[in-house]
């Protein structure tokens, strides 16, 4: 698989090294032409600093990698993953940094304690609900912490899974990003045995 570095931390690629990944981590501005030509199971959008509006060459690179192959993102990789969702400018009581903050999974109603680094937020509001569906969210202020497409194989996750303060409460999203990559691979080799087949038929 393929990690973008925009400031990725160690314990990420630990983490994917220990779920059986083989990760080559390419600079931030690699394109996605040279990306696919390493034809990857999957690619990984890291964390990194500052507002995500400024850096439009990593939008137009994931979107060219959407539907290509799984994508999994965390943090600026999570915003820079939804280019039409709304970003606010966070100013709340309790502000996402540190340790220790309540995120609850949708999916499985389980809550788990997370570590956030984050100034800006997903207006989840401002996508298609047809297309997007809201996966997590943080209790302390209600804002968005996670999503996942209902049909293309991609899913993020706005706070720092590999961060560790629950501390293992959030390890799951690293398996959860293997399982999709296998089952993607699959499909892709069942497509292609369908063609070959079909191909064979007509001559």
């Amino acid at each position: 698989m393929v990690a973008y570095d925009y400031g990725i931390k160690q314990n990420i690629l630990r983490l994917l090294v220990d779920h059986g990944c083989e990760v080559y981590v390419v600079p931030a501005k690699t394109s996605a032409e040279d990306v696919l030509e390493m034809k990857p199971d999957g690619v990984f959008l890291s964390n990194g600093p500052g507002d995500p509006e400024p850096v439009t060459y990593a939008v137009e690179n994931i979107q060219k990698l959407i539907g290509r192959v799984p994508v999994f993102g965390i943090c600026l990789g999570h915003q820079f993953m939804w280019p039409r969702a709304r970003r606010k400018n966070l100013q709340v009581e309790i502000r996402p940094h540190g340790s220790n903050h309540p995120v609850k999974n949708l999916l499985t109603e389980q809550v788990e304690i997370t570590a956030q680094n984050h100034g800006f937020c997903l207006d989840p509001d401002s996508l298609p609900s047809r297309e997007v569906e809201i996966t997590h969210v943080n209790l302390n202020d209600g804002t968005n912490e996670g999503m996942r497409h209902k049909s293309k194989p991609l899913f993020s996750v706005q706070y720092h899974p590999e961060a560790s303060p629950g501390p293992h409460d959030s390890h799951y999203l690293f398996a959860q990003f293997t399982d999709l990559m296998k089952e993607f691979a699959q499909l892709a080799a069942r497509a292609a045995n369908k063609n070959s087949r079909e191909d064979y038929a007509e001559a």
